[in-house]
């Protein structure tokens, strides 16, 4: 795959609220914004793993759930055409002899930009293995091709007319059975008990293509993978009830949920603490020049993780960038409430 050159003020890691917000205040201030996810959608961990959760100590609103937050701010940094790169993880950052930066991702994609700012609030989600000896050897993160062992689909077309096995209970595994069934070659769904976590009209769709024999369903656990070189031949079931079996499949697509790690952030020289990244409170800036972290990422004295805070600390870090991205020109501090200048970047009338 050929490397995917792409030039902006700013990339921002982590699409979080925070990282949301800080594409409205870098907006505001003429500066353009990336914004690399190793999920799937914006939204952090609010959107993943607590879309219904009520929030209460978002400034001006009483009560508001992580999705509705997130569609929010979606709204609000909206006028400044933010360009999204979700299921990506970024691999490397590599200072430039001019000053810029150089940040590269699992997808061949290389960003060259002034600015960096870390928002991944506390860490990247990974996912959680399943217990299988040896998996390792069948991981594949090539994500044009659907052999292996995945654990996020990327691409479906890679996964067309291959023997499939989906492992979880969850909603992200019933998805998956209903979205790749119509393109695969076989599809297999194994859950350690018959009952599911997914919504019910997942469950209710899924146990119909069982019905008509378009799905497998195996109550049970896998226990072993099969194949030779990392190409994938089969996996062997320990059902809940009767003797052992081989299932034979060339994919195999484990959604056992998602833990947070600090990921490839660790290894990129930023002073850490506690895999925290240290930073100052006059601009949240790292030791790295050029370099800012904001949010639950980032600590120092005093620090607090709430989303507010964040708020907050993005507004001075947009204040400070500001001096690398525009060099040549002076900053004016102006109100959204007053400024018509302001008003016109947000449309309104």
């Amino acid at each position: 795959m050929a490397q995917q050159a792409i030039e902006t003020d700013v990339v921002i890691i982590g699409a979080g609220p925070v990282g949301l917000f800080a594409v409205f205040e870098l907006g505001l201030l003429d500066m353009k914004a990336h914004l690399i996810d190793i999920l799937d959608k914006p939204g952090g961990q609010c959107a993943e793993l607590y879309p219904e959760k009520p929030i209460y100590d978002i400034p001006g609103m009483p009560e508001v759930s992580g999705q509705q937050l997130t569609d929010q701010l979606m709204a609000q940094a909206a006028p400044f055409n933010p360009e999204f790169h979700f299921n990506r993880m970024v691999t490397g950052l590599e200072k430039k002899a001019d000053g810029s930066w150089q940040v590269t991702t699992d997808e061949d994609e290389v960003f060259t930009c002034k600015v960096v700012v870390i928002a991944a609030g506390g860490g990247s989600f990974q996912p959680k293995k399943p217990p299988v000896p040896g998996i390792e050897a069948f991981e594949q993160s090539n994500s044009s091709d659907g052999n292996g062992v995945h654990y996020a689909v990327r691409k479906m077309e890679a996964f067309r007319d291959k023997d499939i096995l989906i492992s979880g209970g969850g909603d992200s595994a019933l998805d998956w059975v209903l979205n790749l069934q119509p393109i695969a070659k076989s599809m297999t769904l194994v859950h350690r008990r018959d009952e599911f976590r997914a919504a019910p009209d997942s469950v209710n769709k899924m146990r119909a293509l069982v019905a008509s024999g378009d799905v497998n369903l195996h109550i049970g656990q896998i226990t072993e993978l099969q194949g030779d070189g990392g190409a994938l031949t089969g996996a062997s079931l320990k059902p809940k009830e009767g003797d052992p079996l081989v299932l034979p499949c060339t994919s195999f697509l484990p959604f056992f949920g998602l833990t947070m790690k600090l990921g490839p952030i660790a290894d990129w020289g930023l002073n850490l603490n506690e895999n925290l990244v240290e930073v100052d409170t006059e601009k949240f800036a790292t030791d790295q020049d050029g370099i800012y972290a904001v949010g639950d990422i980032n600590t120092y004295p005093g620090k607090l993780k709430l989303i507010l805070s964040g708020f907050h600390e993005v507004a001075l870090m947009a204040h400070d960038a500001f001096k690398r991205v525009h060099p040549d020109q002076k900053l004016t501090f102006q109100y959204t409430t007053s400024s018509t200048s302001l008003q016109k970047k947000l449309g309104v009338q």
